[in-house]
């Protein structure tokens, strides 16, 4: 390169292709009207400025991160021989709601996952007349079936002498029994029906509780959380302030990778509203109702079955439906997006087009 009057190779290419400094000179500023590569500059300068937007972004995250992470209790104080014990009596729950031996509002079903009310039930999701926060209402006193005795002995006991909760502060207890691919959407336990602190307890596998995540569906997909919380089998999370009261959290379908059910533990507040207050149907809301008849379409009573793999793919739950329900829209703003009626499904069959169902 020496020989050649060069002592650069750069040098020697830029005298190679002059024209190039004429094009950067000729767009630098922007006023030409040519291939558009002053435009494609400032577009480059406003990256730099999302870039700078994006390193705040993940600062603000990390802050919230930390905020939800400080007021997030988590202990490991139940054995594997306890676990396995429990987690017999949750499967003689499955097997008494397949059988229709509970109350009517007891027993929540959905695509992949399972509610069972216990003590109190509250309405939720597209069971409301009006969607939204703070709309939520508890069932009638007597609706649905009272807290089991083991969960009293061999989860609240437990709770209690460790610490964890007072003395007779749980008056509602849910199981939600998930099998693989299940979820529930971003959500916050209802300000007007719960206090505080939210106590849950982790049975048959490990999974995990994302908080300020955003879902979308068909295909279901789960925005980046903003913290991922890993929760053991046999494990209590215990939520108070910020991560209970200001931030969603959720179960993402990737995270049920086995079976796995939850114990959540909550005492409802005093003044909570009830559907009674608003609009009383019957006379007498503690009469036990009739057994339902059970739901046997696709599987068995024994529980092994109830809880065997379907689909992994949310979306693919509607293949199972009717050819005629796939155009219709639903709302995603609830846990119960998935949710279809039998009585609403059984009528659309019979008038054969769309009917606005409201849930009695």
């Amino acid at each position: 390169m020496a020989a050649a009057g060069y002592s650069d190779l750069r040098e020697k290419l830029k005298s190679m292709t002059p024209h190039r400094d004429d094009e950067k000179s000729k767009y630098a500023d922007g006023t030409s009207n040519g291939s558009g590569r002053g435009r494609k500059r400032k577009f480059r300068e406003s990256d730099d400025d999302e870039y700078e937007h994006s390193d705040d972004s993940a600062e603000l995250r990390e802050q919230e991160a930390r905020r939800v992470r400080s007021s997030i209790l988590q202990r490991s104080i139940f054995t594997p021989e306890e676990c396995a014990l429990i987690e017999d009596k949750i499967d003689e729950v499955v097997a008494q709601g397949e059988a229709g031996l509970y109350r009517e509002h007891t027993v929540d079903r959905a695509p992949l996952r399972n509610k069972y009310f216990f003590g109190e039930g509250y309405t939720y999701g597209a069971q409301l007349e009006k969607r939204g926060p703070g709309q939520e209402r508890l069932y009638r006193k007597g609706e649905v079936d009272e807290i089991p005795g083991w969960v009293h002995d061999l989860v609240i006991k437990r709770l209690v002498s460790s610490g964890l909760i007072p003395e007779g502060f749980v008056n509602s207890a849910v199981i939600n029994d998930y099998q693989p691919g299940g979820c529930i959407v971003s959500h916050v336990d209802p300000l007007h029906i719960f206090a505080r602190p939210i106590v849950s307890v982790s049975f048959f596998s490990d999974s995990a509780l994302c908080f300020g995540c955003r879902f979308q569906f068909k295909p279901i997909r789960v925005s980046e959380p903003v913290f991922v919380l890993p929760v053991k089998r046999g494990s209590v999370t215990v939520l108070s302030g910020y991560a209970a009261d200001d931030i969603t959290h959720c179960i993402r379908p990737q995270d049920i990778k086995e079976r796995r059910a939850v114990i959540i533990l909550r005492k409802t507040r005093p003044d909570a509203p009830r559907l009674d207050s608003i609009s009383p149907l019957r006379s007498s809301p503690a009469e036990r109702p009739a057994p339902l008849k059970a739901k046997r379409s696709h599987r068995k009573a024994d529980p092994d079955a109830a809880h065997r793999p379907r689909v992994l793919e949310m979306d693919k739950e509607e293949n199972r439906r009717p050819s005629f329900s796939r155009n219709r829209r639903h709302s995603i703003s609830s846990e119960n997006y998935w949710r279809r009626g039998h009585d609403s499904d059984k009528h659309r069959e019979s008038s054969g087009r769309k009917v606005k169902m409201r849930r009695h």
